[in-house]
């Protein structure tokens, strides 16, 4: 009965410990120090309205919009379900989507040449929010068209979104598309609504 007892304290100074008091003072600290991070990274638009996480991709389908790599997460962009496919380099299936997505985009792209590969293979999370700057380039002049800006004003968007290595030297240079889409309607309005 005795041992019995001892390990039962040990179980609830543990669980009291390790469970509660630590995690709550992490969280705290975390709050403190990053707020911003320790709250989702939200992004607000103009009006102050939560409008996603810089840390996870949306669905954007307009051509007035940048869009992201392509998910497999749920049914796509659903951040209760991350995840990949696990459709490997053999997979007739991955094959097919992938050349369905390059038509679609070739078709709305014609004159940006050959598609960027991040734009029809999903990442890992199927929510990375970020793509290369070239992927994002390559989108300028469907999203320029759409809008009815001339591209250059849109390449020069692109460019002052690219987000540069961490630290200088970890990772690789970037574009939010979220952040990169919310600086397009803040600096040239929203896109009318497409036609019925």
């Amino acid at each position: 009965m005795r041992v019995a007892w001892i390990a039962a304290r040990a179980t609830l100074l543990s669980l009291l410990v390790l469970g509660l008091a630590y995690p709550l003072a992490t969280t705290a600290v975390a709050a403190l120090l990053f707020p911003g991070r320790a709250g989702g990274s939200l992004v607000l638009d103009e009006g102050g309205r939560v409008v996603g996480s810089r840390l996870l991709a949306q669905r954007f389908t307009s051509p007035a919009y940048f869009q992201p790599r392509p998910s497999a997460a749920g049914g796509g962009y659903d951040p209760l379900a991350s995840g990949g496919s696990n459709l490997g380099p053999a997979s007739q299936k991955l094959h097919d989507r992938a050349a369905a997505d390059a038509a679609r985009l070739l078709s709305a792209n014609p004159e940006a040449g050959p598609v960027p590969a991040e734009l029809v293979l999903a990442s890992g999370s199927g929510l990375d929010p970020d793509i290369s700057p070239a992927a994002a380039l390559w989108q300028v002049p469907r999203v320029a068209r759409a809008r009815d800006l001339p591209a250059a004003r849109v390449r020069a968007a692109v460019a002052a979104a690219v987000e540069e290595r961490d630290l200088g030297l970890l990772g690789e240079r970037r574009v939010n598309v979220l952040l990169l889409n919310l600086a397009l309607d803040r600096q040239f309005g929203a896109p009318p609504p497409p036609a019925r």
